[in-house]
Order: structure tokens, then sequence, then C-alpha cells
């Protein structure tokens, strides 16, 4: 889960230009700094009538890198900064700025550090809508995506000058989420195809009435966000809402039966692998196609047993009578229905027996025909739904021990085991 990423040891470099969503910069800034990457911040003049440098140092307890402040006696210039930096975030970026950014001009600090800097660059527009969508600003962004710059869309919603358009600056926890794929990429998942499932299962016995689990889908949503940050494609097929995830392809399922159903087309497509796009540094001739083996997690709780004959409208008691015989049926098992040939793949194995719990993990890697399984010993109903877990890692070739730590940190260690295997 988002809220859970750690980022110690990564810096990151914020931009801020000269428009009323400055105010959301401060929001960036606090949720890089809140996990623990350090953030030095680049103003343009025209960003200080909106936020001074102050408010921006006493988040970040840093100097501000601005007109007044730049010194070649220290760190504190537009050089050395790009160099220190491991991505560099401008948020907001007016139409002046990414017109000016496109054309390689730099009359401006902020400017003349974008231009200086080799590192990955994510951009968050924010303008009046005829400004975005001007035909040279859709061509500038254009450019810059060519490049090593990556544009987040902005949001359609009423802008500051009471007109309805698109303009506004995209959120800042998916600035958050952006720049995750930049300091936390690893070359084994990056570009490769991911099937997460997650949640538990509903089972409609009427209009008003199902068979579900205690599951809160917490795990899924972190392994979807290791795996985001990671830099893989992933495809989450999930029972609920979302509540804290990167923007990632999502499938909303509820029963058993549908969720085989998606999942089994979500693996077809991924068995087809990324197609990348030519950008400025490489092949300007045709897309490229990126085939690694697809993973998949079967991280849902899928219910055992569905209503034999569910029904349509609301079953009235009186009807029902003091005793109710609901008869149910089995559901089918979708690891062992599902093609798995040629993907690698993991199960979630939810125990409470200690004495049996290892032994049984290492059964279902016979009888799913998997490839590990992440073996959870649940205490009782109040192991579900927390922010932290321990798992064990079942392979055939040994048992990795994942101690106790937020979902979010179990998830990444996890794939980092996974690498390996």
């Amino acid at each position: 889960m988002l809220s859970q990423v750690r980022l110690e040891g990564k810096k990151v470099l914020l931009g801020v230009s000269g428009s009323i969503a400055a105010y959301k910069a401060c929001e960036v800034a606090r949720l890089f700094i809140k996990a623990g990457a350090e953030v030095r911040v680049v103003m343009s003049e025209a960003a200080k009538r909106f936020v001074t440098p102050l408010t921006f140092e006493a988040l970040t307890n840093a100097p501000v890198l601005h007109e007044g402040s730049e010194s070649w006696a220290s760190e504190q210039n537009h050089i050395a900064l790009g160099e220190w930096a491991d991505v560099f975030v401008v948020a907001p970026a007016t139409a002046n700025t990414i017109n000016k950014m496109a054309s390689g001009i730099a009359d401006n600090l902020l400017l003349q550090t974008a231009l200086a800097c080799d590192k990955p660059i994510v951009l968050a527009p924010a303008a009046n809508t005829r400004m975005i969508e001007h035909p040279a600003t859709v061509a500038n962004l254009k450019r810059l995506a060519l490049g090593r710059v990556e544009i987040l869309e902005p949001q359609t919603k009423l802008l500051a000058c009471q007109t309805v358009g698109k303009g506004a600056m995209a959120e800042p926890a998916a600035l958050f989420a952006t720049a995750l794929k930049h300091l936390l990429k690893s070359d084994y998942w990056e570009h490769r195809r991911v099937v997460v499932t997650g949640g538990g299962t509903i089972e409609k016995i009427d209009e008003v009435r199902y068979l579900s689990n205690f599951s809160s889908g917490k795990m899924a949503e972190a392994l979807v966000t290791a795996l985001y940050a990671k830099g893989a494609d992933v495809c989450y097929v999930s029972t609920y809402e979302p509540r804290d995830i990167p923007p990632v392809h999502l499938i909303r399922v509820e029963s058993a039966q549908e969720m085989m159903e998606y999942t089994a087309d979500a693996l077809r497509v991924a068995k087809k692998g990324v197609l990348l796009k030519p950008n400025f540094h490489n092949d300007l001739d045709a897309p490229k196609l990126v085939q690694k083996t697809p993973w998949l997690f079967m991280a849902a709780a899928v219910s055992d047993y569905r209503p034999a004959h569910p029904q349509s409208g609301k079953l009235k008691k009186e009807a029902l009578g003091e005793r109710w015989c609901l008869e149910l049926v089995q559901n089918p098992d979708i690891l062992a229905s599902l093609n798995k040939e040629g993907v690698k793949t993991v199960a979630f194995k939810a125990e409470m027996d200690e004495a049996s719990a290892l032994d049984n993990a290492r059964r279902a890697l016979e009888t799913k025909k998997v490839d590990a399984v992440a073996l959870n010993l649940l205490a009782n109903r109040e192991s579900f739904g927390t922010d932290d877990n321990a798992v064990t890692l079942v392979t055939e070739e040994a048992t990795v021990e994942i101690p106790r730590a937020s979902k979010t940190d179990v998830a990444f260690s996890l794939l980092e085991a996974l690498e390996t295997r």
C-alpha cells in the first residue's frame, strides 16, 4: 500500500513553478518525507509569489534553491542538485515551463536545473484548459515524453479561473506513485506482466445477502504497490474497490466464477508480453516487444462454496420459516483450473494449525501445481485486516521466513526472494 512504502536513502528533487497549484507541492514534499526520502526543492521566482521558500524549508529541513540562494561555494546550485537527485519531480509545471523545457530554454533556475539534470523527470502540468490544449503545449508535451520525461495527465475539474476543464494538477498521491517506479524499479520485474488477485469473493444468496469471508485485501494491495514500484505491468483482479494503490489496470469481480474467468483472460494477455513505445534515446523505428515470463499472485480468499440456487429479489423470512437450510455447491478450484503453462505462480495459503501448516503448504505445491506458496499463519479472527504480516515462502528448493513487518515491506521482501528462484 502506498502509505506504507519506505524510501530511506532515496533523493527527490522537487521543482515548483508559478501556478496556483503550487500549494499542492507542499503535500508532494510531505509524502516523500513521510516515506523517509531526502527532499530538496528548487523554485522559480514566479512560484515564490504563491508559496514562500520558508514553507518548503520547514517541510524538508533543507535550504531551497532560488535566485536569491544559489551558491557555487556549496552544492546549493542547479548543477549539483541535478547530480544529487535520483528523480526530479516538477509539480506544478506551468504551460510556460512545459514549452520552455521542450525547447531547451533555461532562463530561470528551475529550467536550468531541468536542462542540466540527466535523471528521470516526472512532470505534472497545471494550467488553464486553453493553455494546456494549445497546439504548442500539446506538441511540446509529446516532445518531452519522447525523452526521459514522464507526464502525468492533468485532471478535469473546476479550475482556479472558475471554469471546468482539463488543467488541474494531478493529485500528490499520483505523483508519489509515479516517482516510485523510478526510485525502486528492478531489472527483474521491470516490463514484466503480473496478475494479482485480491479480496474475499462474494457469493450471492439473493439481492441483499451473500456468503463471503473476512479477507481485507490489504496483502494483495501491498503486492500490487510493490510490483508497480519495481516496474511491473500489473493487472489487479479484485473483489474490492482499491483504497491505497498506484494506478494499475483494475478488474472488479464478485464471485469465484467471475474471478476465474477474468483471471484466465488476464493471463492470456500477460503471455503476450509488453509492447514498449519508442523513445528519444533508443529505437525510433518501431515499438519493441518485451517478453518476460509472467507471474500470477493468487492472493484472493476464494469461497469454497456458493449457494446452489441464488435468488432474484429478497427472500422473506416469513416464507423461509424458522429453519432455513441453504444448499451449497463447491466452487471450482481456480488455481487448479487455470492454464498456468508459461506462467510462474504463487499461491497464498492461510492456516491456523501451526503443527500442520508447513506440510500443508508443501503439499499445495503439488496439488495446485504452483511454483511457490506464501504461507500465512493466522492466530484467530483478529488476524484479518491488520496492517502487518509475517509470511513463510515455500518452494521445492527452500523455505524462506519473511519476518513480521508492514504488509508492503513483506511484499517487497517476497518479490526480492522470488527474483532468485
